[in-house]
């Protein structure tokens, strides 16, 4: 049976994060993808600057027609700007069988702008993080979260990771991509008391558009093919590394550029 992963995110005009993003990253790892569109933005790759919320029971009504019909196996979860959205996507999730949850709190884009709206934070927290299997943060979003000051050793990491663990969802991948030297660490608890690194090396670009939203589908392009939740995720990370790499063959806008999801395909 084909595997099959839908997204529910917001959309990316200027191609590199969200729905696109997300869809490139099932197709370049050998995943059929679907959507739910949570917002439409006026972006490139200098800055977001107009938001369209889509209304709630629109999402609910792309929902019920994707899960209604497609045998999915993972959903990941992305931009959900504020509070009703948050609300529709969780009674749509409760609805219908979804796969593994992968959720990815994203909170601001790579260019700095906000993308979920502070009286959403709690919502978030307490409406759909108990129904993930995961949540991917990266240290801004745990932070931000929990209310603290961002980590910057791998002691804080490691409570940050137990506090998120605290919220409900089953599994926490603690992204250290915007920390300091010269590996990124990412930290997975997976609820029943494992502690893995995962370290790589510290790759030097400005095109890391929408690595976040690129690394949380791979995962769930895993998933929604059957690995384990560790195998998935090592799988992803070794994905967007060689995606991160390869981000600067191509030439694309003139801020932060997207990493090349399809680098294994396309002509060097």
């Amino acid at each position: 049976m084909t595997a099959i992963a839908v997204t529910i995110a917001g959309s990316d005009s200027g191609g590199g994060a969200g729905i696109q993003a997300d869809l490139k990253s099932f197709s370049a790892n050998c995943v059929y993808g679907a959507s739910v569109l949570t917002a439409l933005t006026a972006q490139n790759t200098l800055g977001v600057n107009a938001i369209h919320d889509v209304p709630p029971d629109f999402v609910r009504a792309q929902m019920d027609a994707v899960y209604s019909d497609l045998a999915v196996k993972a959903t990941k979860i992305g931009m959900l700007s504020g509070v009703p959205i948050i609300e529709a996507v969780s009674e749509g999730l409760r609805a219908h069988q979804t796969g593994p949850v992968v959720l990815d709190p994203v909170m601001v884009a790579a260019s700095g702008d906000p993308l979920l709206a502070e009286s959403a934070v709690d919502c978030l927290q307490t409406v759909l993080v108990p129904l993930a299997d995961v949540i991917t943060p990266n240290l801004h979003e745990a932070a931000r979260m929990l209310r603290c000051d961002m980590a910057s050793t791998e002691d804080e990491m490691r409570r940050q990771a137990e506090d998120l663990l605290k919220l409900g969802a089953k599994s926490v991948l603690l992204k250290g991509g915007h920390g300091t030297g010269a590996e990124s660490s990412d930290l997975l608890f997976d609820g029943t008391g494992n502690e893995i690194w995962l370290r790589s090396e510290r790759i030097a670009t400005e095109n890391t558009h929408g690595t976040g939203c690129t690394l949380s589908s791979a995962i769930a392009a895993g998933l929604a093919k059957g690995l384990d939740l560790e195998t998935a995720i090592r799988a992803a990370k070794a994905y967007i590394q060689m995606a991160i790499a390869a981000a600067d063959q191509l030439e694309i806008g003139s801020g932060h550029g997207p990493v090349h999801h399809f680098h294994q395909f396309w002509d060097k």
